[in-house]
């Protein structure tokens, strides 16, 4: 196992934010991680790929750097495979692997920065399609006790941007591997998408739909490795219909898509930009000029200062809309 004291974690969060670590393991298996439970006390934090987190300060506890990897086909028939792949694999790497290999499922969900671990915790989605729809299950470890547990989807309550991992379970397990379930033929090809949508005159290959996705996603949101940015930082709210009807006459321009029975989900990049945040900047604490949605660190921003203008935003949104808006990424 590798272990590092008293270090920047700058290169373990894209918003590239350089606070300290007191401790900081990076684990390959099951018994790596057994074995530093075993040596070291709680209270740990699980990074991925570090792009869904706002690190405020200096950490005094033992991070656990997930790279535990592999991608094995546990189960196929002449429909469907079942794909299990290890909690520390890059995401997007993943994504292709699958759409080059001709399994379908995951091309809506190109380019989102982070890890398969985290997947599930976020219930991460994209262009029409959430995680939940191509999830089988995940084995894990609970930190407390070094137990291994097996998760399938009614257990893990998801929800948008939710599961029972950010709320019952927060931080309490350390995902090892995920299974995915995946066609090898007949695929659901899902272009509700507007901007998807307007591409295609007939219906699309996995591959295409792709690289529409990486185009799209690449036009609206900064590399993360040029320009320190956690991608979305805020979820899109859902509202009540009645309440969006109310906006819809006031802002007659206002976008919203239906979520079920009697709620809409508004853009938060839309509101952000109405509130007059797009491409605006406080020292090196900004928002991105090409998507509202994502904030950005122009250089040296510390946390707070990130956090600050996050706060800034949602005060601004709330008086123009009377909406709050939520944070997407997790706030150290």
């Amino acid at each position: 196992m590798n272990r590092y004291e008293h270090i920047s974690l700058s290169a373990y969060n894209t918003f590239m934010i350089n606070a300290k670590c007191e401790t900081l393991y990076k684990v390959h298996s099951v018994e790596e991680l057994k074995s530093i439970l075993s040596a070291e006390k709680a209270p740990f934090f699980i990074l991925g790929g570090g792009s869904n987190l706002l690190i405020s300060k200096d950490q005094d506890i033992t991070f656990l750097k997930n790279e535990i990897s592999g991608r094995e086909i546990t189960q196929e028939d002449d429909e469907m495979i079942h794909l299990t792949v290890g909690g520390g694999e890059n995401w997007h790497e993943l994504v292709l692997w699958a759409v080059e290999n001709g399994y379908g499922g995951l091309e809506n969900l190109s380019l989102i920065p982070g890890t398969v671990g985290a997947s599930p915790i976020q219930n991460i989605g994209a262009y029409g399609v959430e995680l939940d729809q191509v999830f089988h299950s995940l084995n894990a470890v609970r930190l407390s006790d070094g137990k291994q547990f097996t998760f399938h989807k009614d257990d893990c309550a998801f929800g948008y941007r939710d599961s029972v991992f950010k709320k019952k379970y927060k931080g309490q397990f350390f995902i090892t591997h995920v299974t995915y379930r995946l066609t090898k033929k007949n695929h659901q090809i899902n272009i509700s998408y507007a901007p998807l949508a307007a591409r295609f005159e007939k219906k699309p290959t996995i591959k295409q739909v792709s690289d529409a996705v990486i185009e799209i996603r690449q036009s609206k949101l900064p590399d993360p490795k040029v320009l320190g940015n956690s991608g979305s930082f805020f979820k899109n709210p859902i509202v009540k219909q009645v309440f969006h009807d109310q906006l819809k006459q006031e802002f007659p321009d206002m976008p919203a898509y239906v979520m079920k029975e009697g709620y809409m989900k508004i853009p938060a990049g839309w509101l952000i930009e109405q509130a007059g945040w797009k491409g605006k900047r406080v020292g090196d604490a900004g928002v991105y000029k090409n998507q509202a949605l994502v904030l950005v660190n122009h250089g040296t921003a510390s946390g707070p200062e990130i956090w600050a203008l996050a706060q800034q935003i949602i005060s601004d949104v709330a008086e123009k809309f009377g909406i709050t808006l939520s944070p997407e990424v997790n706030i150290i």
